[in-house]
């Protein structure tokens, strides 16, 4: 039996911009649910790692030189007056947390605070706490596994499985935010097996545009057989080859593709050689969780050499995502909004990775003005939009168009062939995105026509259709890019053609589109 819920702003989703949209739209004066695919608090990215955070004293010479840091290498397609809002909303939350003793920061040497940076496992604990206390209701292990819609395409709830109830609910709601993260492919990376992509095909499938897909071919270094894929202190490695000579070229910031070049030749070594006694210490202080492998494993990085791997982090890592429309993260579908790692970074990334520290303020950004603006928009319609009859906007993977028979396995192990590979997502090249998109193209064929999925299975299905569709909208933003920009970098168009400074959006599902779109937001 379904299980009925009914709400004026519905969150998808249980990581940092989840949370912040949760609270900020319960202190909007909203009722709220938050649904999430795992256990608030607990799943995603964040909550398994540490990470630094976007924070800056409003000092404008200090402002400016953070904006100006990734201009160049995000191809210029950043936003100053994006990034100058980010900076202003990380700055008040992050105090807010130290404040209101939420989150309890350490101090450096002088006696200062340190806001630049948070526990996850704390971090996101604490905040678990917070939206509780601000009344939100949290639906644990409850997947989202479709949007709602009126009859005139106005998003106004979703459905999903309840894991823990074995039974299927659903949720009437005034406004959607969707905060479900981005897109790595079931890589193995740490903590981004919740991470499948699943919100950018809820929004396609109700007409959402995505944006900066191409920016979406993201690796982080890790040691082999691990999932640790924290790269900041491999600023301070020297990479070997198997023989024990240095690999030239190889860095952790601008000579990644040389790394994934040798490694589809052999293994590849490293060791943190270049750290000294202050900084080894600095390191362990600030990313404990970096080295409990070396620990289990009686390695100590800082001396001895230690193979090492890239694992793909997709659009986790990356840029691309759903197009924000409006100042409060609104999709350009009513009732739509989209926060965190759902939507796109370009925003304050441009075309490069913003790595953890933008992603955490952008997280906290995004999260507060899409839970506040899709208050607004619900406490607008009022407490009778609850009984707007609805319809369900799922398709691959629960509607087959033909008759069942596609195993979700299957999907899963094809996409990943064609984009978890160096040679094929990392070093791309035009001739090789084209073979890819020939093999995804035939893979969304059949699983349009025959994968379903029901109750626990129909979570697979569709996680399994999430990961080609933005398999395919990431080729072929790829393709339309026919330059080098940011981390889009193609083999066969090796400059940055000025013609092309704009940023590309794409959608659609059985037949996907792109086109450029210049301009700000």
């Amino acid at each position: 039996m379904t299980e009925d819920l009914a709400t004026d702003v519905l969150v998808v989703g249980g990581g940092p911009a989840a949370t912040w949209a949760a609270l900020d739209a319960a202190r909007a004066g909203a009722r709220v649910v938050l649904a999430d695919k795992g256990y608030c608090g607990t799943s995603g990215a964040t909550a398994a790692g540490g990470t630094g955070v976007w924070y800056v004293d409003p000092d404008p010479a200090a402002r400016a030189a953070a904006m100006a840091s990734r201009e160049a290498l995000g191809g210029h397609l950043a936003d100053r007056r994006w990034m100058a809002r980010v900076l202003d909303r990380t700055y008040e939350a992050v105090n807010e947390l130290a404040e209101s003793g939420t989150y309890r920061f350490p101090t450096g040497p002088d006696g200062r605070p340190l806001r630049n940076g948070l526990q996850g496992p704390e971090y996101m604990r604490r905040m678990r706490i917070r939206v509780r206390r601000a009344g939100v209701r949290i639906l644990d292990h409850s997947p989202v596994t479709e949007l709602l819609t009126t009859a005139d395409g106005v998003v106004a709830g979703a459905a999903g499985y309840r894991r823990q109830e074995g039974r299927p609910y659903r949720v009437r709601a005034g406004a959607v935010v969707l905060a479900t993260g981005g897109c790595a492919f079931l890589s193995k990376a740490l903590g981004t097996d919740t991470d499948t992509g699943d919100g950018a095909l809820y929004a396609a499938e109700v007409g959402a545009e995505l944006s900066g897909m191409e920016f979406s071919n993201a690796y982080g270094i890790a040691p082999e057989g691990t999932s640790v894929t924290k790269t900041a202190f491999y600023a301070f490695a020297t990479f070997l080859r198997e023989d024990g000579g240095v690999l030239e070229g190889a860095a952790s910031q601008g000579g990644r593709s040389v790394i994934a070049r040798a490694l589809l030749e052999g293994k590849v070594y490293c060791v943190l050689d270049r750290a000294d006694t202050a900084a080894q210490a600095a390191m362990r202080r600030a990313q404990p969780n970096f080295f409990l492998t070396f620990d289990r494993l009686g390695i100590d990085p800082f001396h001895d050499r230690f193979a090492v791997t890239l694992l793909a982090e997709g659009t986790v890592r990356g840029t691309g995502g759903i197009r924000i429309a409006g100042d409060d993260c609104r999709t350009t579908v009513p009732g739509l909004y989209a926060a965190g790692d759902a939507a796109t970074r370009e925003l304050i990334c441009g075309g490069f990775t913003g790595g953890g520290s933008h992603n955490a303020a952008w997280a906290m950004s995004s999260g507060s003005w899409a839970g506040r603006g899709a208050a607004r928009y619900a406490l607008a319609l009022g407490r009778g939009a609850a009984g707007r009859p609805l319809r369900a906007a799922g398709g691959a993977g629960l509607r087959p168009a033909g008759r069942a028979g596609v195993d979700h396995r299957d999907v899963v192990a094809t996409v990943q062939g064609e984009v978890l590979p160096y040679d094929k997502n990392y070093l791309r090249h035009g001739d090789g995105l084209t073979e890819a998109l020939t093999v995804l193209d035939d893979t969304w064929r059949q699983l349009r026509g025959g994968l379903r999925g029901i109750g626990r299975g129909a979570v697979r299905a569709r996680q399994a259709a999430a990961l080609a569709a933005n398999a395919r909208w990431m080729y072929r933003s790829a393709l339309a890019r026919t330059e080098s920009r940011g981390m889009a970098r193609r083999l066969d168009h090796p400059d940055q053609d000025p013609a092309q400074h704009h940023r590309i959006v794409s959608g659609g599902l059985d037949e996907v589109w792109t086109r450029p779109l210049k301009g700000p937001v």
